[in-house]
């Protein structure tokens, strides 16, 4: 007998370890998501296909389902959908106000900044190339550019001069999911290094996890590496702000909330009320829960331990270089031949640039810092290789 029913709203590689997460407490899962074949949908109990903007659709399967939960994966969903399920009684996890809040960053850095007095980047809102120009000119240049909605940092870019105003802009607009075409501009903040916080939300308090530092390349992360070593002082700032802000957003399950820090300086960037990719690097058994096993108790209402460092670990995003329908993967042998290493393949079923296709795990003593592993991480995972096929003349790839 299944314990809950689960409608997974998104099924990408996240939604695929939360499914797996939910299955092993006896939940059936039903996964959602705009094309067939999605990594969450190979392992959940059913599977249906919907534009994630169209929030007819997603209430019709929703209803149908008559979930015990609603759980958004993705960043580019139909909120107000969301909202009208929960107010007939359907449970969004964590709450459908975190899922609309975070999905905009004028509604998350509204309420961080003005509301909550978190210490954040000073910003500027745009709606126009000249906009974006005045903007930019009164906090300085480099500044950095995002769309107000977007997922993976898809349109953020660094302005460094005026000239490039109508490139980032551009650039934006391209990036950009949802209705709005506006963009945040930010001031350039010299950090010494960034971290993301897991945050558990749950009946019985908050649950903070080691801290994750990661690196990120056009705004999506690259490497993740727990823990990130820092001083007591900021640690202790970000989980009082990373508290102070799911707190306001309520409900619960796991966040993923970003940090600037630069010596003993901490600034709220901002945060996802879900699993975080970063957080994929505690798949390397760096805690005694993952990320995924935390999200699913949480919201669950089921109970969580103290949570403990039990070893270092570093995770790398497995990227594609082109698009493809037909391909293989190799050095797989070399990779798992590794003390340490494991690897995981999404299952997406096709290619396209920079696209994640896995993810390379290294684990090693829980006395190193997180970052030691990443150079030898990275050496690994040039073993791993997408093997390129003739392609079929069916075209996929939009899939």
């Amino acid at each position: 007998m299944y314990f809950k029913k689960v409608v997974l709203l998104g099924s990408g590689e996240l939604g695929k370890e939360l499914v797996i997460a939910l299955k092993r407490l006896g939940c059936e899962v039903v996964a959602v998501d705009s094309y067939s074949g999605a990594p969450a949908m190979q392992v959940a109990d059913t599977a249906w296909v919907a534009d994630m903007l169209d929030g007819t659709q997603l209430k019709q399967i929703v209803r149908r389902e008559n979930p015990d939960y609603v759980v958004p994966e993705i960043e580019a969903i139909r909120t107000e959908a969301l909202e009208e399920l929960e107010k007939d009684g359907f449970k969004i996890v964590p709450s459908a106000r975190a899922v609309r809040f975070t999905m905009n960053r004028r509604a998350i850095r509204d309420l961080a900044a003005k509301e909550l007095g978190l210490r954040t980047a000073r910003f500027r809102y745009a709606t126009s190339p000249e906009a974006l120009l005045s903007g930019a000119e009164e906090l300085g240049y480099p500044c950095v550019v995002k769309p107000l909605m977007s997922s993976s940092g898809k349109g953020q870019s660094v302005l460094r001069k005026a000239e490039d105003v109508s490139t980032a802009w551009q650039y934006a607009m391209e990036g950009s999911r949802g209705d709005l075409k506006e963009v945040i501009v930010e001031e350039f903040i010299d950090f010494d290094y960034e971290i993301t916080l897991l945050t558990v939300t749950t009946g019985q308090g908050v649950h903070f996890c080691p801290p994750i530092g990661h690196r990120q390349e056009q705004g999506d992360y690259r490497e993740s590496w727990q823990p990130r070593r820092m001083p007591p002082e900021a640690l202790q700032k970000a989980q009082d702000m990373a508290r102070h802000i799911t707190s306001a957003l309520g409900g619960y399950g796991i966040w993923g909330v970003e940090f600037f820090v630069a010596g003993t300086e901490v600034w709220f960037s901002e945060l996802s009320p879900r699993p975080h990719d970063t957080g994929m690097v505690t798949l390397a058994g760096t805690q005694n829960l993952n990320e995924f096993e935390l999200h699913a108790r949480a919201f669950l209402g089921l109970p969580i331990p103290d949570i403990t460092l039990e070893r270092s670990g570093c995770s790398v995003a497995l990227l594609a270089q082109r698009h493809a329908t037909r391909f293989q993967y190799s050095g797989l042998e070399d990779i798992l031949k590794t003390p340490g290493a494991d690897i995981r393949i999404f299952g997406k079923p096709v290619t396209r640039p920079n696209r994640r296709m896995g993810v390379l795990l290294l684990s090693g003593p829980k006395t190193e810092d997180g970052f030691l592993l990443v150079e030898p991480a990275l050496q690994l995972s040039e073993k791993f290789v997408i093997q390129y096929l003739p392609e079929n003349n069916e075209n996929n790839a939009n899939t």
